[in-house]
């Protein structure tokens, strides 16, 4: 699916505050290279069904067993490993004897307690790879899954891995143990060990996403192989919101454009962009903030939502709004089926020309039979008109005003919404009586 970097800052999937990103809000990486894969697998929708239905049943299969999922590997593991590779130690005896260890450890003290310790940590971490081949090996596993564990399966089959699983895990190496072990994994095992923590690592990647399914109860969507674009869902919800509202919504190829009008706060933003965060989910092969959703391959998402001007270049705000629309249209006239999401349509025109410039560029996009739309705008006016067309459908917030005070029950409703709170809001904040005082 293709996704530009306006779309992904739009929809916060990355953002330069992360605590205030989707990507933070998945984070249950347990290692550095874990959050590094994760980074890579949400940055990169999956190209067909086939692969999202993949992605699916290999977070399913973890899901399975995450009560089970071993804590013998941590992030700490992993680098006393990795710096061992980079320490400067004495050179280590290969299969050393009872004296030749006692020597070593006598004559190279520093050196040999690094070794130990490592040592502790590899076999720890074979462990650990043991105990998540044993519980996720299956005949019917997804390819990517199934490639990454018979990697790992091929490579614990060296004697002496298989000597460590062996033994009991309770009892401490002898001298000559750490320094056979040390030597294996330094000048033998080093590269081999390297790739069995990058597999550790995607397997972390996607414990990370199935933990984020089970713990926000996300539902896998599912994928419909249509002719022309469709969506619908139950009980959606913003994944970002700590108490968020849930919506029902229904886009289908007799009507593929949501006309929709609201109050500011009143909930058009958020309902936008939780359409197109758990769209975008549903593409990475994960669940999606929803009761159930039904969808069909999108070969692009597209969104309006940020545009800001750019006082380097001299370009307006409303310049940079067209320049969006123009870069929207070249793109989904390809024939592919396209998502595009547009808040608040040229706002930084006065209104006149603003309904004017609306109301054209809504007539166009309406036609476009392989794209679907949701386009918010405080432009009610102009909806009159477009409801001769039969493809657009109109939905709204309400807010209601008692004592004064805005209620918003962010809920959509059919229409066209009529509310004018604008001079409300500025008297509610006190404004009003500021300027009379002045």
């Amino acid at each position: 699916m293709n996704v530009d970097n306006t779309t992904l800052n739009d929809l916060s999937i990355f953002a330069h505050e992360e605590e205030l990103s989707v990507f933070h809000r998945l984070d249950f990486a347990r290692t550095i290279g874990g959050r590094a894969w994760l980074r890579y697998y949400i940055d990169q929708p999956l190209n067909s069904i086939k692969l999202i239905n993949d992605r699916q049943q290999l977070l399913q299969r973890i899901i399975n067993v995450l009560d089970q999922w071993p804590v013998t590997i941590n992030n700490g593991t992993i680098m006393v490993i990795e710096r061992y590779f980079e320490s400067a130690v004495d050179n280590i005896p290969k299969a050393p004897g009872v004296i030749n260890a006692l020597s070593y450890k006598l004559l190279s003290g520093p050196d040999y307690s690094l070794i130990s310790y490592t040592v502790g940590h590899f076999a720890s971490f074979i462990r650990g790879m043991h105990q998540v081949k044993e519980l996720l090996w299956a005949n019917d596993n997804a390819p990517e899954l199934a490639i990454i564990l018979e990697r790992i399966n091929a490579l614990l089959k060296r004697p002496l891995l298989q000597n460590i699983l062996q033994r009991d895990a309770t009892k401490k190496f002898s001298a000559s143990d750490n320094l056979n072990i040390g030597h294996f994994l330094r000048y033998d095992f080093k590269t081999q060990c390297q790739d069995m923590i990058e597999l550790y690592s995607k397997l972390d990647a996607f414990y990370s996403m199935a933990t984020a399914c089970k713990k926000y109860d996300f539902s896998f969507p599912a994928f419909t192989d249509a002719e022309r674009p469709q969506l619908s869902a139950e009980q959606l919800y913003h994944p970002l919101l700590p108490v968020p509202v849930a919506y029902d919504i229904e886009l289908t190829p007799q009507q593929n454009f949501l006309f929709l009008t609201g109050a500011n706060m009143a909930g058009k933003s958020t309902f936008i962009k939780a359409v197109g965060v758990s769209v975008y989910l549903a593409h990475l092969g994960m669940g999606v903030p929803a009761k159930n959703m039904q969808l069909s391959y999108f070969d692009g998402l597209l969104s309006n939502i940020q545009v800001v001007d750019n006082i380097i270049k001299g370009e307006s705000y409303f310049f940079n709004e067209v320049q969006r629309i123009h870069n929207t249209l070249e793109k989904i006239t390809d024939g592919k089926k396209w998502l595009i999401l547009i808040d608040e349509l040229f706002k930084g025109t006065n209104v006149q020309d603003a309904m004017k410039c609306s109301t054209v560029v809504i007539q166009g996009l309406r036609k476009m039979k392989n794209t679907l739309f949701i386009l918010s705008t405080h432009l009610y006016e102009i909806g009159e008109e477009l409801k001769q067309y039969p493809n657009i459908q109109f939905r709204y917030f309400e807010t209601e005003v008692q004592d004064d005070q805005l209620l918003f029950s962010y809920q959509l409703k059919n229409g066209i919404s009529n509310d004018r709170l604008g001079y409300l809001i500025l008297k509610r904040e006190g404004v009003v009586d500021m300027l009379e005082k002045l």
